[in-house]
């Protein structure tokens, strides 16, 4: 075997995510340069690192990861639940702190047939599934907000951060589900056939974390 290092595939969400882990990456020793961070190029090979970064919606980097395109990804616990996966968790990152909860008007009450909308059906369908309530789950891509106001939904399943979005369209948050940070995840494969480097990023990664707590 050469001494050649193997290039280690990364599925990177794009956006919110994608700053904070390029920021952990950085200061675990990892040269990413920094106008990474603002590129719209979707491949991006840092070779002084060993690595490819394939800057992906969140929503895929799950899927990129199982088929092997990419050995190992960066994505929030919301998508992995929801998208169900086969991969390996590896690490929590502790980043994009957020939590899921259900949403509604501040004079909500409980009706015949509930509906409920979100962008994390399964998750939404297996919380009050779990709670013994029947509801009815109403997929949407955007703007979940809406539903509450315009008479959709009673209800809404979503990602909260802030609660600035909630207060600022007069809705509040009735039950927190389940906390989310961003997590580290390998392809079955690939952590097997790759496994030292993915380990040694891994280390890097828990160390840096360790400084950071």
């Amino acid at each position: 075997m050469s001494g050649q290092q193997e290039i280690l595939k990364v599925a990177m969400p794009k956006g919110r995510i994608y700053k904070q882990a390029s920021k952990l990456f950085r200061e675990a020793g990892l040269p990413i340069p920094a106008d990474f961070d603002d590129t719209r190029k979707l491949i991006i090979e840092v070779p002084e690192a060993h690595m490819e970064f394939i800057m992906a919606k969140p929503v895929d980097v799950p899927t990129y990861v199982e088929y092997g395109v990419a050995d190992i990804g960066i994505v929030g616990k919301d998508v992995l639940m929801e998208e169900n996966k086969d991969v390996y968790e590896l690490l929590d990152l502790g980043i994009a702190k957020c939590r899921m909860s259900v949403i509604g008007l501040p004079d909500w009450k409980p009706v015949i047939n509930p509906r409920v909308a979100t962008k994390y059906p399964n998750v939404a369908s297996q919380y009050f599934r779990e709670l013994g309530q029947q509801v009815e789950v109403i997929k949407l891509n955007g703007s979940i907000e809406l539903a509450p106001l315009i008479g959709l939904a009673d209800r809404i399943v979503d990602m909260v951060e802030t609660g600035q979005t909630l207060k600022e369209n007069g809705l509040v948050e009735m039950v927190p589900i389940f906390g989310i940070t961003s997590r580290l995840i390998a392809n079955r494969v690939s952590y097997r056939m790759k496994n030292d480097q993915i380990q040694k990023l891994c280390d890097r990664l828990q160390a840096t974390l360790a400084a950071r707590a």
